[in-house]
């Protein structure tokens, strides 16, 4: 509805008797602006209207790289729009606010057709938990565009103090393992200014085995550090994502917010800009529900979070039981080196994970499962960035000539001669013996009854040539098929005839010269 047709409808409905309040929430406009345009008369609204076409805004210096930025981004919100700003343009707060920026884009939007679809989900509102009480964890991931045009996948966990609405996150290029989050529970403590007494998170194979019917099952790594850290867990159901809303809502803000058209250059540059942004916007806008700053509810929060005096030790933790993910070339890392596990240990199929134990006189031992027996036994290194392997690990695989010999040997009962030519034929093409190997390959499929006797004629003739075995085999084939033809075409011929029968004695007579009776 355009100004003009508002104006109209507002004085028709006056005239009918509505109050100015009924007319707003007729309109569903406020009731301010119901009375600011009853107050001009026709021709003052119509110059008022001229002077919106020719007035200037505090955006329009930044109009065509918003202009930009909305073509290339169309799902762009307002709030993004005025984020990027005050983080590329260096804009203030006090220079343009929040709602200024995001009328500005819709009539940018309205003015040059560039739609925007948004997406809406709702929560169901619980009450706030104490100050120091509660935080809440969560994963999420999002694919974003590289400074060379390729898209990257990013993971990241996001933490939120329930109360203040706080948050910390932190990237990673690839799938978190539990030490990764272990110590991003230590950046995010240390960036809280302290540790609440008790942790909300979602169902997770980095943390739970399984719900157990309420008993809860943790992993080796993650229940050793929980112990030493002395919080609560809370594991929401599948069906209770309300217990975690607060952190559902980070992880959309990150992905819409921050994420969202942002170009990736490397994680630790990523990484900077997210808490950058934290600073500027994450913890620094009013809270929509709370309508308070989170940065400024945090400095009275943080008085009631529980002290951590001592930096966790990763390594030192998991003495019972070192978990450690296998890599694709068949190694596993610890202690900043790297240690082999024999080929083929790695399956994209699995999970992949080894079972680490240092034993008493410095070996390492791994298994693939607890208590199972050591699929490799390794001297513990004091140096570091090393790489530790067995040499028993790397069978080396089998080259493309090796096994095109293996194969053509198998066609052969003379194993002795086909030896001598194969030996021969390397002697004398070195450089080609794929191909010679490939030759003969062709004739054994096509000629498979007149391998043996082309064997020996080439070694009669000393013809150490795939190509002069092809064609002896060939030739062979050829004569085999003229004889079988030409017997047939004589046997054929004087079939209907019969040869007469007689005694030896007439054979005898015929060879000595005699007369026949």
């Amino acid at each position: 509805m355009t100004r003009f047709m508002v104006y109209t409808k507002i004085y028709e409905l006056y005239a009918m008797g509505f109050s100015k309040s009924a007319i707003a929430r007729k309109l569903s406009i406020s009731r301010n602006t119901v009375a600011k345009y009853l107050k001009n008369t026709s021709e003052e609204f119509e110059e008022y209207l001229l002077s919106l076409q020719t007035r200037k805004k505090k955006l329009d210096p930044y109009r065509d790289i918003i202009l930009a930025w909305l073509k290339r981004y169309p799902d762009l919100s307002g709030a993004q729009v005025y984020d990027w700003l005050k983080e590329k343009q260096d804009i203030s707060e006090e220079d343009i606010a929040e709602n200024t920026t995001r009328n500005y884009v819709n009539e940018l939007r309205v003015a040059y057709h560039i739609p925007k679809v948004s997406e809406q989900r709702v929560y169901a509102a619980v009450p706030d938990s104490p100050m120091g009480f509660q935080g809440q964890v969560d994963f999420g991931q999002d694919l974003v565009t590289a400074y060379d045009g390729t898209k990257k996948r990013l993971y990241f966990v996001g933490f939120v103090l329930s109360h203040s609405r706080f948050k910390y996150i932190e990237f990673l290029d690839r799938p978190f393992r539990t030490t990764d989050l272990v110590r991003c529970h230590e950046n995010a403590f240390e960036f809280f200014g302290g540790m609440p007494e008790e942790l909300v998170y979602d169902q997770d194979a980095l943390l739970a085995v399984s719900e157990n019917a309420g008993d809860l099952l943790f992993t080796k790594e993650f229940d050793n550090y929980r112990k030493l850290r002395k919080f609560n867990i809370y594991l929401c159901r599948k069906s209770d994502p309300e217990s975690k809303g607060k952190i559902e809502q980070v992880v959309k803000f990150v992905k819409h917010n921050f994420m969202k058209n942002r170009e990736f250059q490397d994680i630790h540059l990523w990484n900077q800009q997210a808490i950058q942004w934290l600073g500027r916007t994450g913890n620094y806008k009013v809270h929509h529900n709370t309508k308070k700053r989170p940065s400024l509810v945090h400095t009275v929060e943080k008085l009631h979070l529980r002290k951590i005096s001592s930096k966790f030790s990763f390594e030192n933790s998991l003495t019972e039981s070192i978990t450690r993910t296998i890599q694709k070339d068949n190694i596993i890392r610890f202690e900043s080196n790297r240690y082999s596990v024999p080929v083929g240990t790695y399956d994209a199929k699995t999970k992949n994970v080894a079972y680490l134990e240092v034993s008493i006189d410095g070996y390492l031992d791994i298994r693939l499962q607890i208590g199972g027996p050591p699929i490799a036994r390794h001297l513990v290194s004091s140096l570091k960035g090393q790489l530790i392997y067995d040499p028993s690990h790397h069978k080396k695989p089998s080259s493309k000539k090796t096994l095109l010999r293996e194969e053509i040997e198998l066609a052969f009962s003379n194993q002795e001669l086909i030896t001598w030519f194969l030996d021969e034929l390397n002697k004398k093409y070195p450089r080609h013996l794929v191909d010679q190997f490939k030759v003969l390959q062709m004739v054994i499929r096509n000629h498979p009854d007149y391998l043996e006797e082309a064997l020996e004629t080439v070694k009669t003739l000393n013809m150490i040539s795939a190509n002069d075995f092809r064609d002896i085999a060939f030739t062979l084939h050829k004569e085999s098929e003229s004889q079988t033809k030409q017997v047939s075409v004589e046997s054929s011929k004087y079939q209907k005839y019969k040869a007469a029968e007689r005694s030896e004695d007439y054979y005898i007579r015929l060879l000595s010269g005699g007369k026949r009776s």
